[in-house]
């Protein structure tokens, strides 16, 4: 087994090439895996019982862990996205010329070495190696332990692709020490990670910030809001939030709070309970008054990221109550206004503050693939460097282009 050391010297050694590949070959390579995800399903679906088979919690992050056939040939699906988007390389941003005759470039390059610590959920390996090699990176990737067999497996089709096509199999490489003190070890590792990101829950996101030193983008907790306006369209308002906490409750896009305006509430919640029996709501006074089956909310319950069919609901008497709210307990993800009300709308979009605001539809189209980007390497909720789902143009960097004609100053 090699050890991160030397892994991190392979790869670091690994990123000229892909940054030198041309588009159409890194392009090939993600079609190369894409093809072999679905002729070796058997494989890593064997790979992942295995790791599902010693994995002893339940809830979201068994779900998580799970792949099944249709999640497999989601991966694939992702690749193919993610190959037809343009090659962002050498894309020019801005260009002038000086006053002297120079003239000056902004030009889209690589990071280098991206390097991702990422918790169950193996469909990540494929998505994030896939991003990071068309953007013309190298892909250190540090998955859990308890995903460890899925994730080698699908990391050996990205090796078999890479060296099919005349390019370094370090060039995609999987942590082989799953142990805490090898993590704090990764996050130090100056001399080889340009980036860093961090997908999983609060205590990975506290140990980020207690012991990185590589720069890091953050891909924190979506305690995620939806506010039903006074203005709303009830029954649009019902679907959306239903397929907001029900259709995937383990994901970081799922709505985890209701704040629903005070004239409509009577109307909507008794409605929106019926409507969605396995959801427990923990809400105020006044949504307690309204719905006999929901539990008093305490001040916690605003704050968690349930990953669950649990949701914490409050009753506003106003929008500004309800954006105070989210600025109060949001995370920077996502947040969703359902109202008719075009003026509501666009306040909500020009004063709540997050990653991404949502008008009239689900929180859970915050994600790479529904917003155009093929994939997402995670999704920021900081505002340097990158903010929301980060594609390919949030794996570059800039540098400047002078073109001088014997110029000097």
């Amino acid at each position: 087994m090699s050890t991160l050391v030397e892994q991190g010297a392979a790869i670091k050694a690994a990123a000229p090439a892909i940054a030198a590949a041309s588009s159409g070959t890194r392009e090939a390579v993600l079609r190369d895996v894409a093809h072999a995800l679905r002729v070796n399903e058997a494989v890593i679906l064997a790979a992942n019982a295995l790791d599902l088979a010693a994995y002893e919690d339940e809830g979201a992050g068994r779900d998580r862990l799970t792949l099944t056939p249709t999640r497999i040939a989601g991966m694939a699906q992702a690749l193919e996205e993610i190959a037809d988007q343009p090659d962002p390389l050498g894309e020019i941003l801005d260009a002038d010329v000086r006053p002297n005759g120079l003239r000056v470039e902004k030009m889209r390059t690589p990071l280098g070495v991206i390097g991702v610590v990422y918790e169950n959920r193996p469909n990540v390996t494929s998505d994030v190696a896939g991003l990071c090699i068309r953007s013309g990176n190298a892909a250190f990737l540090r998955g859990s332990s308890s995903a460890q067999r899925s994730n080698e497996a699908i990391v050996a089709l990205w090796s078999e692709a890479l060296e099919r096509h005349g390019l370094p199999t370090a060039a995609v490489t999987l942590v082989a020490d799953t142990s805490h003190d090898a993590v704090v070890t990764f996050m130090q590792l100056t001399d080889v990670l340009d980036c860093l990101i961090p997908r999983g829950g609060p205590r990975l996101i506290a140990a980020m910030r207690e012991h990185a030193r590589v720069p890091y983008v953050l891909d924190g907790d979506g305690n995620c809001h939806v506010y039903v306006d006074s203005a709303a369209n009830l029954a649009m308002a019902e679907a959306i939030v239903i397929n907001a906490k029900t259709s995937r409750p383990g994901v970081c896009n799922a709505a985890e709070t209701l704040l629903v305006h005070r004239d409509v509430a009577d109307q909507f919640l008794p409605h929106l309970v019926a409507a969605m029996p396995q959801v427990a709501l923990r809400g105020d006074a006044a949504t307690c008054a309204l719905v006999p089956t929901a539990t008093l909310a305490s001040e916690s319950d605003y704050e968690k990221e349930f990953l669950d069919l649990i949701l914490a609901v409050k009753v506003v008497d106003s929008q500004d109550e309800a954006m105070a709210h989210v600025a109060r307990y949001g995370t920077g993800h996502s947040e969703a206004i359902i109202t008719s009300d075009a003026v509501a709308a666009e306040l909500w979009v020009q004063r709540v503050d997050a990653a991404a605001v949502v008008v009239n539809a689900s929180t859970r189209f915050i994600d790479g693939g529904e917003l155009g980007l093929g994939g997402e390497v995670g999704i920021s909720t900081q505002k340097l460097h990158a903010r929301g789902p980060m594609g390919l143009k949030a794996l570059t960097s800039l540098k400047w282009v002078v073109r001088g004609e014997g110029h000097t100053r």
